[in-house]
């Protein structure tokens, strides 16, 4: 460090109200780094979110106070930034400086190009950028460790002109693909609803797995476990340890509500500009047997069984590499329209990376749509420390014995996991029967606000 440089130090930010520590997941600069205003330095990992650390100043990277892994409380030092005392006594030098550096970063860009290890993981903030701008991220060069892209790589190819390249291509060859999309959306129109799979209107993406490299024989590989798989793992030990589950699974006739939901999904569509869901109709009936049973509301704390008043609902939704579980507040207060909203929205936040650490908490109850992969049974872990969890499985298309006689219905299970000390198989067994009646008491009557 010169004479004319000062260590600044950096601190654990309190990213949300009730956030009292977070851990270090990976540093993105390392000491004698150049750091840019609003650079991530390092990846913080909370409760179940991470987030990148952004950079308030502009410096040199000094040291490290945090491991990566190390858990560290609220307000503590991570780590420390040269930073040049002299600039802010000359305006004139600062501005200087300020134009001097983007060539000293370019000049940095072509020594660490030969470490492209962290080349292809992308943040949540970066793959946004990338979406709203069609930027092909592998067409941008990274100038964080380790070849790493960051935002402000990105937003460089977007000025660059960078965008032009999804559409030169295309206009090269126009006429085929305008002609496929035609007889692709020819065949959706005419393809009905799947038989398995609730509302799953799309392909499945196929998860991208960062592959560290091989050891020993060619059949086996190593797979690094990211920060956030390692939370999930940490959280979903802590539930079967800590929690005896039980299961039961209750066989619901959805025909009817199969009849109202295509009757009404096109017009919700136009209306609200999103899709109207099975999940939002099963929703509904949960909360609705939630509020007869209110022990399923319920958290274990030892002496006593805390039975929360607001009914919050946790929404399992899977991404590529990970299943997180955003919050609809308050579901108990909320129409079909309404849940149907919040659905859509908190699946496309998740989808996207954009969930907050808020939109993460205060659940109360899970409810997860395992149905939407086809599934038709399954045994979920409860998300800890919640007394209970509820899948839909798929909707098939059954015979089934009614006054004796054989009829066509569709039909779907509803699964459930508890918590053994608290809840037993009576209340359990009365609270599915609930649901059950909920959902087959749908009618061509039912209103959606």
């Amino acid at each position: 460090m010169s004479d004319n440089q000062t260590l600044t130090d950096v601190i654990m930010p309190q990213l949300a109200e009730s956030l009292v520590s977070a851990t270090i997941g990976k540093w993105l600069k390392k000491p004698g780094d150049r750091v840019e205003e609003y650079e991530p330095l390092c990846e913080l990992i909370t409760d179940k979110v991470n987030a990148e650390l952004p950079s308030t100043i502009e410096g040199i990277m000094g040291e490290w106070l945090a491991e990566e892994g190390q858990t560290v409380n609220v307000g503590e030092v991570i780590c420390r930034i040269a930073v040049s005392v002299a600039a802010p006594k000359a305006t004139q030098g600062t501005s200087n400086a300020a134009v001097q550096a983007p060539s000293m970063v370019s000049g940095q860009n072509a020594t660490p190009t030969g470490d492209s290890s962290m080349r292809a993981r992308y943040s949540p903030a970066v793959q946004t950028l990338a979406a709203e701008h069609g930027v092909n991220l592998t067409a941008v060069s990274g100038t964080g460790m380790g070849g790493r892209i960051t935002r402000k790589d990105v937003l460089s190819f977007i000025e660059g002109g960078g965008t032009s390249v999804a559409t030169a291509p295309t206009a090269a060859i126009a006429t085929p693909p305008t002609h496929q999309v035609t007889t692709e959306e020819a065949n959706q129109a005419l393809q009905p609803d799947r038989h398995s799979g609730l509302h799953l209107s799309e392909s499945p993406r196929i998860p991208t797995i960062e592959v560290e490299g091989g050891r020993g024989s060619s059949s086996e590989f190593l797979i690094d476990v990211t920060p956030i798989r390692n939370t999930i793992a940490t959280r979903m030990r802590q539930s079967v340890s800590e929690i005896p589950h039980a299961w039961t699974m209750i066989e619901v006739d959805v025909t009817n509500l199969v009849m109202l939901r295509n009757r009404l999904k096109d017009d919700f569509k136009r209306k609200e500009g999103i899709n109207l869901t099975y999940l939002s109709f099963l929703m509904k009936a949960v909360v609705s047997a939630i509020k007869d049973y209110p022990i399923m509301n319920s958290v274990w704390a030892v002496d006593k069984i805390i039975v929360k008043r607001d009914i919050n609902i946790s929404l399992a939704v899977g991404t590529e590499d990970s299943v997180m579980t955003p919050v609809i507040k308050k579901a108990d207060q909320k129409n079909i329209a309404g849940l149907a909203r919040e659905i859509d929205e908190l699946a496309l936040k998740t989808r996207e990376g954009k969930l907050r650490l808020e939109d993460m908490q205060g659940g109360t109850f899970t409810v997860n749509n395992t149905g939407s992969f086809g599934s038709i049974l399954s045994y979920p872990i409860i998300n800890y420390p919640q007394a209970a969890i509820v899948t839909f499985e798929s909707i098939v298309k059954r015979p089934v014995v009614i006054n004796d006689m054989i009829a066509v219905r569709s039909m779907a299970n509803i699964c459930l996991s508890l918590d053994h000390r608290i809840l037993d198989g009576v209340i359990c067994g009365r609270f599915l029967q609930r649901v059950k009646d909920n959902v087959e008491g749908y009618t061509p009557d039912t209103k959606l606000y």
